[in-house]
């Protein structure tokens, strides 16, 4: 049995839902917005952590499950009990032995854009050409080197990537106090690839948009389509995964005319559903399917009656 544990409406947990019914995989949903009435018990032991979540809805023996799709936002409207409960829950996503795609701990290489570059670049993927800095001066002269350049931020909140042109430079001061990140501009098209443990699944983005997440909201168009990279180009998508404990992860890509394929950054919580809407690609099929597999000392296949789960 697979574990989804989020916000019930969420559309990544309900494409997996819908693929577990499909594919008659047992899964029970841990909602979020629904753990006012829920208690949850974890016991610590030489063979590792058990625990046992009660809500209105039932019993989920949590160690007997599979794998665990996390997207772990916490509740809506958060009470006393049902927040206590859901940091609670988080902390065993941690520690658990349960195979987890959305592991917090693994979140946090995306908090630090220039850390994570690194680890991008260790793993096979070239990176652009990077400039963290809050000295006007420093930017003029990258500007002046690299001639079209882009700044965004360098935590992992999602900011709108916007080039740098005559007038950003003249209000570049205000940079003083807010170290920013600058990097060169990559010519090219926009691939996002989806990897679900060794799967691979990209999308080419066809867009004028400089960021094409707000070509909507910029009024332009946006199309996508499933694509097929390169062996050695999938292999690095999936080298990248791993090395930073994703085995779900959302990889921004941008190939250039001649091939080059330049990384701009990895999204641990991917909101596959737009890509797989977009494309019909079957990525939540994959995930369900891979949470799904037995694993040896991690997680037990379990018959119905093992586990009270309505």
């Amino acid at each position: 049995m697979i574990g989804l544990l989020g916000r019930g409406d969420d559309p990544c947990l309900e494409r997996v839902r819908h693929a577990a019914d499909d594919r008659g995989i047992p899964h029970v949903l841990i909602d979020e917005d629904a753990l006012s009435d829920a208690s949850l018990r974890l016991d610590l032991g030489v063979d590792g952590v058990r625990g046992v979540l009660r809500t209105g809805a039932g019993v989920v023996d949590l160690d007997l499950l599979t794998g665990v799709y996390a997207r772990a936002l916490g509740p809506a409207e958060p009470t006393g009990a049902a927040r206590e409960v859901s940091a609670l829950l988080h902390e065993w996503l941690d520690v658990t032995e349960v195979l987890v795609m959305g592991r917090p701990a693994s979140m946090f290489s995306n908090s630090s854009k220039p850390h994570q570059a690194r680890l991008i670049a260790a793993a096979g993927l070239a990176v652009p050409t990077t400039l963290v800095t809050n000295d006007p001066e420093a930017v003029r002269a990258f500007r002046s080197r690299h001639g079209r350049i882009v700044f965004k931020s360098i935590s992992g909140i999602r900011s709108i990537v916007r080039e740098v042109d005559d007038a950003a430079l003249a209000r570049m001061d205000r940079i003083r106090d807010l170290p920013t990140q600058f990097q060169a501009r990559v010519e090219g098209t926009d691939v996002r690839v989806h990897v679900v443990g060794e799967s691979v699944f990209p999308t080419r983005i066809t867009s004028t948009a400089l960021d094409y997440r707000y070509a909507a909201r910029d009024g332009l168009a946006c199309d996508l389509e499933a694509w097929v990279l390169a062996p050695d180009v999938e292999q690095a998508c999936i080298r990248v995964a791993s090395a930073l404990a994703l085995p779900l992860a959302g990889i921004d890509l941008r190939v250039g005319e001649d091939g080059t394929v330049t990384c701009f950054e990895v999204n641990p919580m991917p909101a596959f559903s737009y890509y797989e809407s977009n494309t019909g690609q079957p990525i939540a099929a994959a995930v369900a399917a891979f949470l799904d597999r037995p694993r040896t000392g991690a997680a037990r296949h379990t018959d119905d009656d093992e586990s009270e789960v309505a």
